[in-house]
């Protein structure tokens, strides 16, 4: 069988390079790079490695995320969150993500089995000493020949330390789950209710005895939703998915609802839906996504953030005036994630090292316009240029031919299809049900076959 793991001969290139964050993408970043006999230093905020999946029941000073002056968490995670999708085809390609003794062995687990998995991972491929904790990147610049990049960092904390490097080259792994989207709402300075982000949703005991209208149909709406009705007055949901008759009774509760969209907020604390409908509410959460933001990325221009769209990216990985120097891993989303950053790592190693060649910079341009008429012809918005919801395999197998690997394994796509339509048609109960054994079988039979 082939494998996922190749071990790619050192490149004649030895290239310094920086990587920007430590959760998923940044250590997989990390341990493709140093397989082709790269230099490379991961810079993490934080004090451990995990990005997204750490934990902390510390929230921002403003709820709704938006205050510059705020304090910031950059964990999204909420302390009830298990994954949505199941254990055997959201791990790493050639490093399987499988009940390892004295954790959460379900197939839905814990956020503290993801972290402890991304722990034994960045332990197995020897890169905690690449890691330097507590360091904050305050800068990235490129120098004036064009040739190279400043990175500027500073420990984190009264008094830390700066510093001034040059590297041949930085990969962004920053992650894009800390900069709140926030609804507009017609009204709403006036309301006199409370508003937050889902960014600084933890536990439901803040709602005890409340009425909470929930912004938002992904993930994490559908979560929170559920974890604050078990002890709020009255949860109401509004979306623009819902369909049908409005609002509606939530299956197997008697205090939610779904609604249409919201279509004023008013001065006496009611909230008025485009169904008609009218609740007068205590908190609005806003289950409403979030912003790609690079603070420290200056490009003099060359890549601008529009409509939440990072334009112009080859393959979504790289600006093509600044290829390879400068790339992304990890931007898209509605996609199976750890997968397809390790095969955006092992297309950037590659190409970095030079055994796998980029088109030119008028090519890839090219490719980028054609992306976006794409998305135009489907009527999709610029803010949607990330999502893959129809067509990430399709874009993980393209960059497995790249690297001359094998495309992703059948089994694991459709496990994620299965997974995809019992969560709709069983969204409390997907998580502990399934009919999808056979597919199980076939991972694990696929696990003991790797080399």
């Amino acid at each position: 069988m082939a494998s996922f793991a190749p071990r790619p001969i050192p490149s004649p290139l030895h290239l310094r390079l920086a990587v920007v964050g430590a959760g998923a993408a940044g250590l997989v970043a990390a341990r493709e790079l140093r397989r082709e006999g790269h230099g490379v230093v991961v810079f993490e905020r934080g004090a451990s490695l995990g990005g997204t999946w750490v934990y902390t029941p510390a929230v921002e000073s403003d709820p709704l995320g938006i205050d510059p002056a705020r304090n910031i968490v950059h964990s999204s995670l909420y302390k009830s969150l298990r994954t949505n999708l199941p254990r055997e085809c959201m791990g790493f390609l050639d490093y399987p993500f499988v009940p390892r003794g004295g954790g959460d062995a379900r197939r839905f687990p814990s956020h503290e089995e993801v972290l402890r998995y991304l722990e034994n991972f960045a332990e197995e491929f020897g890169l905690i000493e690449l890691i330097r904790f507590r360091t904050e990147v305050e800068r990235v610049e490129r120098e004036l020949d064009g040739k190279r990049w400043i990175v500027k960092s500073r420990e984190v904390g009264a008094g830390g330390e700066k510093k001034r490097e040059v590297y041949d080259g930085v990969v962004v792994c920053n992650g894009h789950y800390t900069e709140p989207h926030i609804a507009e709402i017609s009204g709403i300075d006036a309301w006199p209710g409370k508003q937050m982000h889902s960014h600084n949703y933890r536990v439901p005991e803040p709602f005890v005895n409340q009425v909470v209208i929930i912004i938002g149909s992904s993930a994490s709406a559908v979560d929170i939703s559920r974890d604050v009705a078990r002890l709020a007055k009255e949860v109401h949901i509004a979306s623009r998915s819902v369909t049908g008759r409005v609002p509606a009774k939530v299956p197997s509760y008697e205090n939610m609802w779904f609604h249409s969209t919201i279509e004023r907020a008013e001065r006496d604390g009611s909230v008025v839906f485009h169904d008609g409908s009218l609740v007068y509410a205590d908190v609005i959460i806003h289950c409403t996504g979030y912003k790609y933001y690079f603070p420290f990325l200056e490009t003099n221009g060359v890549l601008t953030v529009d409509d939440n769209r990072v334009s112009p990216l080859y393959k979504h990985v790289f600006p093509p005036q600044l290829a390879p120097s400068l790339s992304f891993i990890g931007l898209p989303w509605k996609v199976v994630p750890f997968p397809l950053v390790e095969l955006q790592s092992k297309w950037l190693a590659g190409i970095l090292s030079g055994r796998i060649e980029l088109p030119s910079e008028e090519d890839m341009l090219k490719d980028v316009k054609a992306d976006y008429q794409r998305l135009e012809m489907k009527g999709w918005p610029k803010r949607y240029a990330h999502n893959f919801s129809d067509c990430q395999f399709e874009y993980d197998d393209w960059l497995a031919e790249q690297c001359g690997l094998p495309p992703v394994e059948d089994w694991r796509k459709e496990m994620y299809v299965v997974a995809s339509k019992n969560r709709v048609a069983r969204p409390e109960l997907y998580r502990d049900e399934w009919d999808d054994d056979h597919l199980v079988e076939r991972a694990y039979k696929y696990f003991e076959n790797l080399v």
